[in-house]
């Protein structure tokens, strides 16, 4: 048997690629609801049996430290043996989401001691000096009773997971921030804010003096971002130490309107990255979570150079398999995982929406919560791409690869240039309930080319100049199997005269020549 590599980032041609068992691997993913986990006979009832045959990979999937620790230094780890023991059934990968210290801007999944102890363990302060359900990153007995949590987690899965490399990365806490405040302003919070700046950020800045005098209105988040980085990157390379999993942390995104703590201050916003790169180098994403319309910039502007782009949640209505493609194709993501994923194996009538209120309150796109077609039309895009996977992985970074998504309702299309023709993309209208146009198209040689999308129409040209145009030798339907193509129908008909891709994401091969 051949030793087992632990799961890891490397770069492969210039791209952040994971790499579990020494293979490279795209997580095709789901996470599940926040309190799904609690019970391992819900999850085999409500989850395991709900995502069957949407073509996943890997279920991402909380921990709790309450349960694991319910008593100070007791740890119980029930739950993460019976979580693996479920994936290790289904040939599964999990990712577990460390609910530590903070949670969407509250400290609600740590233990009852420590919640019921709030003179040792303090809690943020707002300028009006009302106490928040948050506990201060300055609390530096809460943060290290996380560091050892997180660890004594950590070196728990090494010992009972490490031959079978289920797990293969690790969130460490959720959306981080202060809702309803910029910072902190506790007594101990206070004498920090009036500080000199650390050096690492003047230097980086190239400014000085105290957090007020260097960054001006920005400065109460850039403080409380600097703090929670700090207090993480201390939880996770203690966590690293027993078992150096992959670990990231996600961002609940910035939004209208606009100032910190109408979204999380001090999370990882775009805005606040080389503040949190320099203060937690062990995490090797910032991931957004991403409820808003405008994905595809989102994922464009998240995915970077020293910040690969990973999914942990976001849509799981019909267009969601449109994001995915274009996440996986065009921004070479490591991780696409829509939030609630099991709500797609069930009945319209059996799913709970957050309430209108609450949606409007979060600034969140009601369409995200839709699941009518998502379960058919990503499970569709999840095999294709699994299909095209070593395809993808050959051709990714050139030229010879490109990928579109429809963005908004006013776009018609793309103009595509290749070595010797160039492609028209047409995009269909927007329906209710199904994708939008996405797709990707390799060019295979000069005259050869395998296109995979939805919702659109192509047509191939000649360039500018030429005395010829483009005719098709050969249109075939079919798939990829084991990295060859397989014609499952030929196409020399009337559907020559304009390429056509329908709803459910498909593959076509196309053979060119000119006259």
């Amino acid at each position: 048997m051949r030793k087992k590599h632990i799961p890891e980032i490397r770069r492969v041609q210039g791209i952040p690629t994971m790499y579990v068992d020494d293979e490279p691997f795209l997580a095709l993913a789901g996470e599940v609801h926040n309190s799904a986990a609690y019970s391992l006979e819900s999850m085999e009832t409500q989850v395991w049996a709900k995502i069957e045959g949407m073509h996943l990979n890997t279920l991402i999937v909380p921990l709790y430290w309450e349960t694991i620790e319910p008593e100070k230094g007791c740890y119980r780890f029930t739950l993460i043996d019976g979580l693996i023991g479920q994936a290790l059934e289904r040939g599964m990968h999990l990712i577990f989401l460390w609910f530590g210290l903070w949670k969407n801007g509250e400290s609600m999944y740590v233990p009852g001691w420590m919640k019921e102890d709030q003179a040792v363990y303090f809690r943020t302060v707002t300028a009006s000096g009302e106490r928040m359900n948050a506990i201060s990153p300055f609390c530096r007995r809460a943060v290290e009773r996380d560091k050892a949590a997180f660890a004594a987690v950590m070196e728990h899965i090494r010992t009972v997971d490490e031959e079978h490399t289920t797990v293969i990365a690790m969130q460490v806490e959720n959306e981080i921030g202060l809702l309803g405040t910029d910072r902190d302003y506790g007594k101990e919070t206070e004498r920090e804010f009036a500080c000199q700046i650390p050096e690492a950020l003047a230097e980086a800045y190239k400014v000085s003096g105290d957090w007020r005098t260097a960054f001006g209105e920005d400065a109460g988040e850039y403080f409380m971002a600097y703090y929670f980085a700090v207090a993480v990157e201390r939880i996770t390379a203690a966590g690293q130490e027993r078992y150096p999993l992959p670990c990231y942390t996600n961002a609940w995104l910035k939004q209208f309107p606009w100032y910190a703590g109408s979204y999380p201050s001090g999370g990882p916003v775009k805005e606040v990255h080389r503040i949190w790169k320099l203060a937690a180098p062990s995490l090797f994403a910032l991931a957004p979570d991403i409820y808003l319309p405008n994905t595809a910039e989102v994922m464009e502007e998240y995915g970077y150079e020293g910040n690969p782009l990973f999914i942990p949640e976001t849509r799981k209505d019909a267009v969601t398999a449109s994001c995915c493609l274009y996440a996986f194709m065009k921004c070479h993501a490591l991780c696409y995982s829509p939030f609630g994923i099991e709500d797609l194996g069930r009945e319209q009538e059996e799913i709970r929406k957050p309430p209108s209120d609450v949606m409007q309150a979060l600034q969140i796109d009601p369409a995200v919560f839709e699941t009518e077609g998502g379960k058919k039309y990503l499970g569709r895009v999840y095999e294709v791409i699994g299909q095209i996977r070593p395809l993808y992985l050959q051709y990714r970074g050139t030229e010879r690869m490109q990928s579109y998504m429809k963005r908004s309702g006013t776009e018609r299309g793309i103009f595509l240039r290749f070595r010797e023709y160039d492609l028209v993309v047409s995009y269909l209208p927007q329906i209710p309930a199904q994708p939008v146009s996405s797709g990707v198209v390799f060019e295979l040689e000069n005259n050869r080319f395998l296109i995979v999308g939805m919702m659109c129409t192509l047509s191939f040209r000649t360039k500018p100049g030429e005395r010829t145009q483009a005719g098709i030798l050969k249109l075939q339907e079919g798939s990829m199997r084991s990295g060859e193509w397989e014609s499952e129908r030929t196409l020399n008909g009337d559907e020559q005269i304009v390429l056509h891709l329908g709803d459910e994401a498909a593959c076509l091969y196309v053979e060119l020549y000119q006259y």
